[in-house]
């Protein structure tokens, strides 16, 4: 009889203790459950800030904003092509930093959209001395927009130990230094105006990344970042676009769901709205929505809709 007493006496304790326990991680899975609600809240409105907004807002000037003139590196991409024909539908003139494997991209712009433009035969892997002619050339034009698209980034990663030393100081050049002297370069006219803006694209935001091109990405993403917060009270914006997957030429590229990779046209068009609204977005709508599900869908379930989706 004594122990049927000590067992219950033993139950009763066991069960006011784990009541209390229960107590404390209902209160921490309550602020648990209230921090995560506030972190989707934002990211929402994050969303919409970047992509809906723009869109109830009247065409912006883009020309009285920032001002007559956009540089655009790496324009013989489907991706700088596309923003520097954007630019010239809204009115700017077009500066084309590129090499000579451009196209008529330059001749093109102008007989379809009226505007001026220039082109400037440059190799940015070439290092220092290219600058130089860059700056000669941009001298004494009302440069507003800056797009720094030039990059080399391989389909394939490689270990570093595979990669040529001459392909590591190509990097380098193309996808760290580029950005840097040509925003050191264009900066100056854009604070003495007070106005200006500064967009620099990390393409290839997806997918595997070997040690080097990783690298550089996140260089680029901190230097936008830094960058925004010295010129900001110089009245210059600062963005970094970070592009998911898009497709080739005037087309999405194939897949269950297209509109998670449109057209380079129509990727262009929804990034060139965002500009002036957020420091740091991939620029489209279907892909600020795929990050976010990223965020908070289990990584394979998110694996699972992506082989889904290029079946």
């Amino acid at each position: 009889m004594a122990a049927v007493d000590s067992f219950h006496l033993l139950y009763r304790e066991v069960a006011r203790s784990c009541h209390n326990h229960l107590e404390f991680l209902a209160v921490v899975g309550a602020l648990y459950t209230a921090q995560k609600s506030f972190c989707i809240l934002y990211d929402c409105y994050s969303l919409i800030r970047s992509h809906v907004t723009p869109c109830l807002l009247r065409k912006r000037d883009l020309v009285q904003q920032y001002g007559k003139w956009a540089v655009v590196t790496g324009a013989n991409s489907s991706i700088g092509k596309a923003y520097a024909e954007e630019l010239a539908k809204n009115g700017m003139n077009i500066i084309l930093v590129c090499s000579s494997r451009e196209n008529g991209v330059s001749e093109a712009i102008t007989g379809d959209y009226g505007v001026n433009t220039k082109f400037i035969d440059v190799d940015f892997s070439q290092g220092h001395e290219v600058y130089y002619s860059i700056m000669e050339a941009l001298k004494g034009l009302d440069v507003g927009i800056l797009v720094n698209n030039a990059g080399v980034f391989d389909e394939y990663p490689e270990h570093i130990l595979e990669v040529p030393e001459d392909e590591l100081w190509k990097i380098i050049h193309v996808n760290l230094a580029a950005a840097v002297m040509m925003a050191r370069i264009v900066l100056p006219g854009m604070a003495q105006k007070k106005r200006g803006a500064i967009v620099n694209v990390i393409c290839g935001s997806v997918g595997k990344s070997d040690a080097q091109t990783a690298a550089s990405k996140a260089y680029l993403d901190t230097f936008s970042r830094q960058l925004a917060s010295e010129v900001s009270a110089s009245g210059v914006f600062v963005q970094c676009l970070t592009p998911l997957c898009v497709g080739r030429k005037h087309t999405s590229s194939y897949g269950t769901f297209p509109m998670f990779s449109p057209s380079p046209d129509v990727y262009a068009h929804h990034a060139v709205r965002t500009l002036g609204f957020c420091t740091r977005t991939t620029g489209y709508w279907a892909h600020s929505l795929q990050l976010l599900a990223s965020q908070w869908i289990p990584g394979w379930l998110c694996r699972s809709i992506g082989r889904f989706h290029h079946h």
